[in-house]
């Protein structure tokens, strides 16, 4: 597990409309790097309209948000287009920015262990170094917690 100080992993992955979205693109501001499990699932829905119902205050802090899943980039767009998400959303259907970040587990579904994606957030300060390594955390109420924690730095 990534922990507050290490260097930011770089990351290139595709968003829903298919732009490629990478690390170095955010040097110079703050990076809110959320992970979660799947698109349109009741807890993944909550916290992506929380993140994006607060996105204006984010920016005021010139912090972008960011939420990354399994999902492909068609699923991103009608998961954006249903709920009106405005946050962007990433595709990781490699695992790569996964397993960059630390973010996968093991997890028994139904007799059978599977890799799984635990809900985490990463604060991304402005040179790239992770300021906040969120791990587990619950998908309502969380994005006012980052935002308070951004409030907090500065």
């Amino acid at each position: 597990m990534l922990k507050a100080g290490s260097r930011a992993p770089d990351f290139s992955n595709p968003d829903a409309d298919m732009n490629i979205v990478g690390l170095s693109q955010f040097r110079g501001q703050t990076l809110v790097l959320y992970f979660y499990v799947r698109d349109d699932t009741p807890g993944c829905t909550a916290e992506a309209i929380e993140f994006s119902d607060l996105e204006p205050e984010f920016a005021k802090l010139g912090a972008t948000v960011l939420g990354v899943s399994r999902d492909d980039c068609i699923k991103h767009g009608e998961f954006r287009d249903k709920h009106g998400i405005s946050v962007r959303l990433l595709a990781d259907k490699e695992q790569v920015t996964c397993s960059a970040y630390g973010v996968l587990q093991d997890k028994e579904v139904d007799g059978v262990m599977r890799k799984s994606v635990l809900r985490s957030t990463f604060v991304i300060d402005t040179k790239g170094v992770i300021r906040h390594a969120l791990y587990g955390v619950s998908s309502r109420g969380h994005a006012a917690e980052v935002l308070q924690l951004l409030i907090s730095m500065k």
